[in-house]
């Protein structure tokens, strides 16, 4: 066994220097961040006016070391943006009805994280487009309507994406 230990050691120090780090972990922010403001969401969707900033601040929360404060004015960078787009359209259809069982709905956002003090533009992501599916029984009696909880899923989907790309700044 002692004589792999050096092939180890090598490959040990040619990966420490590569560049090699596991996603996620990326920290691109500038080190005078210490606070993050989540500011309201302009949209004509009062759930996804209501959710992203929430869905976004728990993100935060749960996967950097940022403190999260409500006063923007107080904030080392301001999270904002604005929901530019909202459609639905059905995507599949019961040959017996003709109804629609699957729709699809798409929104586009503009994100922007700004650091406050400089006005500087560290993130920003203009034309962010999200979808979620969801179905729709054919039977009247067993409907149930799905898009509430495909607005939810979605909203957290983009709190996901939004933080992972701002952790890593692509």
């Amino acid at each position: 066994m002692t004589r792999f230990a050096p092939a180890w050691l090598a490959v040990a120090a040619a990966l420490a220097g590569c560049g090699y780090h596991i996603s996620g972990q990326g920290d691109l922010m500038p080190k005078s961040i210490h606070t993050i403001a989540v500011t309201p969401m302009n949209s004509t969707r009062y759930q996804l006016a209501r959710l992203l900033p929430a869905d976004i601040t728990r993100e935060l929360i749960a996967h950097t070391k940022y403190k999260l404060i409500d006063d923007p004015a107080q904030a080392d960078a301001v999270l904002s943006g604005r929901v530019v787009s909202f459609s639905n359209f059905p995507t599949l259809f019961d040959q017996a009805s003709g109804r629609a069982t699957s729709v699809e709905v798409v929104v586009t956002l503009q994100i922007t994280l700004t650091e406050r003090s400089s006005g500087k533009t560290l993130f920003t992501r203009p034309n962010m487009e999200v979808r979620e599916r969801y179905q729709i029984s054919t039977n009247p009696q067993q409907y149930f309507d799905e898009s509430g909880t495909a607005i939810m899923r979605l909203s957290k989907d983009v709190a996901q994406s939004v933080v992972s790309a701002i952790l890593e700044n692509f």
